[in-house]
């Protein structure tokens, strides 16, 4: 039986094991998918075992999308540009830190047929994921993406690597037509972002990357103010769907009974 894992701190909130384990049961594979709740000093270790094929595929999620490259052998392109990694495998005995965020991301806003081209896009947050955020909305053609982060620096940081960036003070809201949340807040039901919805006007695209729980007070409060509202349960199913067909050379199938399977917890 093989073992794959997802790493991450927090990680309670994660589906990934119920998604990837439900694919196993569906493809006949004989393997099983666990969460894993890592430190920092962690990191290191999880690789050495991964070499020593104890581990046989690893996706990862904050806050280690960036702070696990210096153990790997080899970045794919979409890891290298985007310096983040959801996605580990082994490839001719080497360790390959790939990105499906990116694709993930895209395909998942194509799902929720929202067309972002020429459009104003804010986003809140700096982590690990932001990076493949920008790099599929640039693909997708959107006319400008603004961001804020609380510290201000890691917000200049991405600025160095995109440079059309446009840097926002945290608290001010400039005009948009979606606003994106990044950030780890929401993960707790009582965690709020400080926005003044009243004063935004309706017909907004509301996103949060945040799928579990499935509607944050972020995505509540557009609702009750005339926003369009999306969770990132597309986004992570197709992030998924990729980095499952890298590990097992087959693809599952994303249908109605993946979907409610994760509309359960």
């Amino acid at each position: 039986m093989k073992n794959y894992l997802v790493i991450g701190n927090p990680i309670d909130h994660s589906l990934s094991p119920k998604l990837h384990n439900y694919w196993f049961k569906k493809s006949g594979i004989d393997a099983v998918y666990e969460k894993k709740l890592l430190k920092e000093e962690e990191l290191e270790n999880i690789i050495i075992r991964f070499k020593k094929d104890e581990i046989h595929g690893i996706n990862v999620t904050l806050p280690f999308k960036k702070s696990i490259i210096p153990f790997l052998d080899k970045l794919t392109p979409e890891a290298e540009k985007s310096q983040s990694v959801n996605t580990i495998y082994k490839e001719n005995n080497l360790i390959i830190g790939h990105n499906t965020d990116i694709a993930g991301f895209e395909l998942g806003l194509r799902h929720a047929k929202f067309d972002v081209k020429e459009k104003k896009v804010f986003i809140l947050g700096s982590g690990g994921v932001v990076s493949s955020i920008i790099m599929a909305l640039k693909k997708m053609e959107v006319s400008k993406i603004l961001l804020s982060n609380r510290t201000k620096k890691k917000a200049e940081d991405l600025k160095n690597i995109f440079k059309e960036l446009e840097i926002i003070n945290w608290g001010e809201i400039p005009t948009f037509d979606m606003i994106i949340n990044a950030t780890s807040i929401g993960l707790k039901n009582e965690d709020e972002i400080k926005i003044d919805y009243s004063s935004l006007g309706t017909n907004k695209f509301f996103y949060d990357v945040i799928y579990n729980p499935r509607e944050t007070t972020f995505l509540k409060r557009a609702k009750l103010f005339g926003n369009r509202a999306e969770n990132g349960k597309m986004m992570f199913i197709y992030q998924a769907h990729q980095a499952f067909t890298i590990w097992h050379k087959s693809m599952p199938k994303i249908d109605e009974e993946t979907i409610k399977l994760l509309n359960n917890d």
